[in-house]
């Protein structure tokens, strides 16, 4: 497969989450899902994804070291999770089914060197959380490799100032068995689950106490 990966990665960030509509007030209903780099034996791994604004190709298909969207869980309803996907080209929002469907496409035959996990993240707990200073837009001699953002670094909580990796590196052994549990697990816990994109769907199908 001849995909490109982008110049720029996509940024993981409480206020893109917060600024955009109709999210902020859902907030406790709301994940984040993770496709991170898949770190193994000190090999970095890329994330294919279709229908991505940066690609050049027809079909949108681009590789990133990491992507972050939201999903919106309606716990008073039977209607569909929806993603929110500041980089598709699909409708925003869109369902977690059409989503899946057609930017994930698990029935896809990837090689092993794509295979995909999923970090999912109560949203709240991010906001709370998580800490970015910036290193990684920067090469090894502190120079930009990318425009930042306009607005200030992010901080935590507890006073961290960057662990952006601690949500971005998985290895296999770190997925999880999705049970009746695992939502509860995911908003209890600073680095949510790790699933696999069979998983996907189903952990949003539970019910959380």
């Amino acid at each position: 497969m001849e995909v490109s990966s982008s110049p720029q990665p996509p940024i993981l960030s409480p206020l893109r989450l917060t600024t955009t509509p109709n999210l902020t007030s859902s907030s406790p209903n709301l994940f984040l899902i993770a496709f991170p780099s898949r770190t193994t034996n000190r090999r970095r791994r890329l994330v294919p994804l279709w229908h991505q604004k940066a690609s050049h190709r027809a079909d949108g298909v681009i590789l990133w070291d990491y992507h972050v969207i939201c999903v919106q869980r309606k716990k008073e309803s039977c209607s569909s999770p929806l993603v929110w996907d500041l980089d598709s080209s699909l409708p925003f929002p869109s369902s977690l089914a059409s989503y899946v469907s057609a930017t994930i496409q698990p029935s896809f035959q990837l090689f092993a060197d794509f295979q995909r996990f999923f970090r999912v993240v109560h949203a709240p707990i991010f906001l709370r959380s998580f800490a970015s200073d910036r290193r990684h837009m920067k090469d090894s001699l502190g120079k930009w490799i990318a425009k930042p953002p306009a607005y200030g670094p992010i901080v935590a909580e507890d006073g961290a100032v960057h662990n952006l990796n601690e949500y971005n590196e998985i290895i296999a052994a770190d997925v999880s068995t999705v049970g009746t549990d695992s939502l509860n697990a995911v908003c209890r816990q600073k680095l949510g689950i790790v699933v696999n994109e069979t998983q996907l769907e189903e952990i949003f199908s539970m019910d959380a106490s």
